[in-house]
């Protein structure tokens, strides 16, 4: 089987299994375009709830883009990453100002928040511009169906990955051939125990041909985490939260924070109230046992606690204030922020 008759295979194998999933329903570019960033580090099982509730609160471009960054960071709350919810909104109000969405990657690329697969998804996805996308499932099915062990992470990799995925959705339509590979890697091709008998592409697989098709893509090295020992304080002022803006540490960078005292650590420390991971920081919390005493050098931004998730959407902050808050108030705080 050569490659054109394997491309139709997999364009006829995702036709007939295709899921039912919220974002399929039409090819409108800003429901693919929510999807899309959604579902980058997130699962498809978790990302289903958070986007209809994102799209039932901005059900349309021009309502996101006229929403103030907090309601957004709101509705974005629990999915992490959030400078993908900063990223989208400003992205949002510069589609708004065009009139809508370019039609191309090449022009997408232009935005904020739109790296080489957002830009490739959303043109192909909503607009059939003939190009690959390039994502862990694509790399790990190209991987195993070509029996090439590339270095995935570095740039020559990465372009030959990419112009073999765009040979491939050069010819059929290219919404359903890079949904087609995205949904092999999701639920035939997994990292893990891949359902082989199943596969469209099985009958010239380089990695089933070999008998280990698991052993395909290399596993990234991986960067040791930094660890981070921090301390904050939780002060409370009629009713209302005390927050800085993060200039000093290094996660969460610009962000509203609890104020407080951190520094690197060469090993973790043995007590501490809680663990929290972000991207290559692992954080072990104490919270301060004298937060809820209000000191004269208060930070400057005040959030009543309702709005929290608002300012502050990391569980990062809102594990703290489920430690600290007493009694009604804790309560208040579970109710915003579970």
């Amino acid at each position: 089987m050569k490659q054109h008759s394997a491309q139709h295979h997999l364009l006829n194998w995702f036709r007939a299994n295709k899921r039912d999933l919220p974002w399929r329903a039409n090819r409108d570019a800003y429901r693919i375009w929510i999807s899309e960033t959604m579902l980058q580090q997130t699962t498809t099982t978790a990302v289903i709830p958070f986007f209809e509730r994102f799209l039932a609160k901005f059900p349309q471009l021009d309502l996101l883009a006229a929403a103030p960054e907090g309601q957004v960071m709101e509705a974005w709350a629990g999915l992490g990453y959030y400078s993908r919810a900063r990223n989208l909104h400003k992205a949002a109000r510069q589609l708004h100002a065009l009139g809508g969405f370019p039609r191309t990657y090449q022009q997408l690329l232009d935005l904020p928040g739109f790296g080489p697969y957002t830009a490739r998804a959303v043109a192909s996805l909503a607009f059939g511009q003939q190009v690959g996308v390039v994502d862990g499932n694509v790399i790990r099915v190209l991987s195993r169906f070509t029996g090439k062990n590339w270095e995935w992470w570095k740039p020559a990799a990465r372009n030959e990955i990419q112009f073999l995925a765009d040979t491939w959705a050069a010819k059929l339509p290219s919404h359903e051939i890079n949904q087609g590979f995205m949904e092999l890697g999701r639920t035939i091709c997994t990292p893990r125990s891949p359902s082989c008998p199943m596969c469209p592409l099985r009958f010239t697989c380089q990695g089933l041909k070999q008998g280990r098709p698991e052993s395909w893509p290399l596993a990234k090295p991986k960067k040791q985490k930094q660890i981070w020992w921090w301390q904050p304080e939780v002060h409370m002022r009629k009713g209302k939260l005390g927050l800085i803006r993060n200039e000093k540490l290094p996660f969460l960078k610009g962000q509203w924070l609890l104020p407080g005292q951190g520094r690197a650590s060469a090993r973790a420390p043995k007590k501490f109230d809680y663990r929290h991971s972000i991207t290559h920081y692992d954080i072990f919390v104490t919270v301060r046992p004298k937060a809820l005493r209000l000191k004269s050098h208060a930070p400057t931004h005040w959030v009543p606690l309702e709005e929290i998730q608002q300012h502050v959407p990391t569980s990062l902050v809102l594990k703290a204030l489920r430690l600290c808050a007493p009694s009604a108030r804790a309560r208040r705080v579970r109710q915003q922020t579970t």
